[in-house]
């Protein structure tokens, strides 16, 4: 049976519950985290924390645990639910209210869900079997303070349903003067010759985690120019390449934009390059899970 720990608790998934009069049903008032974890140990989890801190405090509710505390309810759910790899999924509202109001009244508490879910992830350098993604770009309707990582994502779900009954795998979101934010629910990279760019992380982009271990590695010798600047949708129709990143996709590269191939239409070799960078990353942390596992 599947736990998930809810409000202090860890019980049954289909025992669950919460009030009808709970913030985040009501308004979508909270903030929320994914994080990955191999051989059940959560991957980058500072990084996420730090995120989960800022998303928090950007919509003024005091995060009710401690980085300790959220690790003990990580570790006791990995250990718990099936998979030896998995997603954790923790949300965090502003809690209860006795009625419907958009002012908050002072004392809420907060409410914290946290669950997991089998997570398929590749953990080998071989990528000869990585086929592309289609993309569509399409109008950003999003909210100013995208930065943020709000449980609000109707805007991303209405992008993401638009790219599928297109066909699409995924929406790139085009801002009024025509420059590239970032994906549905991904980062944006491009590649044009020897340089790798991407937007930078501002009010209207999220922070993504992939997106910064990808810069981290760029950054520890590469031959690539790294650029975090504005992309105009035309440099993402002409680039050689065009990648989108995120937790649970990791590094996706993107064959087919508008029904027009990236580049040659085949899945890049400087992607080949940096994807083979990530997963050696990854296959070391998790040989120094199983040779000193967390405590």
């Amino acid at each position: 049976m599947t736990q998930v720990y809810l409000n202090g608790r860890f019980i049954n998934q289909q025992d669950a519950m919460v009030s009808v009069m709970d913030r985040g049903f009501m308004f979508a008032d909270g903030a929320y985290e994914v994080i990955p974890a191999f051989y059940r140990v959560p991957f980058r989890i500072d990084q996420h924390l730090a995120r989960l801190d800022f998303s928090l405090s950007s919509i003024r509710i005091e995060n009710p645990l401690t980085h300790e505390q959220w690790r003990g309810v990580f570790d006791q759910l990995l250990a718990e639910n099936a998979g030896e790899h998995q997603s954790i999924y923790l949300q965090v509202t502003r809690g209860v209210a006795a009625d419907r109001n958009h002012l908050w009244p002072k004392g809420l508490v907060p409410t914290v869900l946290v669950m997991t879910s089998p997570l398929k992830m590749r953990l080998d350098e071989s990528l000869s079997d990585i086929q592309g993604i289609t993309a569509m770009t399409t109008e950003d309707l999003r909210w100013k303070r995208c930065d943020i990582k709000a449980i609000a994502l109707l805007p991303n779900v209405l992008h993401r349903q638009r790219a599928e009954e297109a066909g699409a795998d995924e929406a790139i979101l085009i801002n009024e003067q025509g420059q590239v934010t970032e994906g549905s629910s991904s980062n944006v990279f491009i590649v044009k010759g020897n340089e790798i760019a991407t937007p930078p992380k501002t009010m209207p982009i999220l922070g993504g985690i992939t997106r910064d271990l990808v810069i981290e590695l760029l950054q520890a010798g590469t031959q690539y120019k790294l650029s975090e600047r504005m992309l105009l949708q035309s440099e993402l129709r002409n680039a050689d390449e065009v990648w989108i990143t995120s937790s649970t996709k990791e590094i996706c590269p993107v064959t087919m934009l508008d029904s027009q191939p990236v580049g040659n239409g085949n899945v890049g070799p400087v992607w080949h390059d940096i994807a083979a960078r990530y997963q050696q990353y990854k296959l070391q942390l998790a040989a120094d899970y199983r040779k000193n596992p967390p405590i």
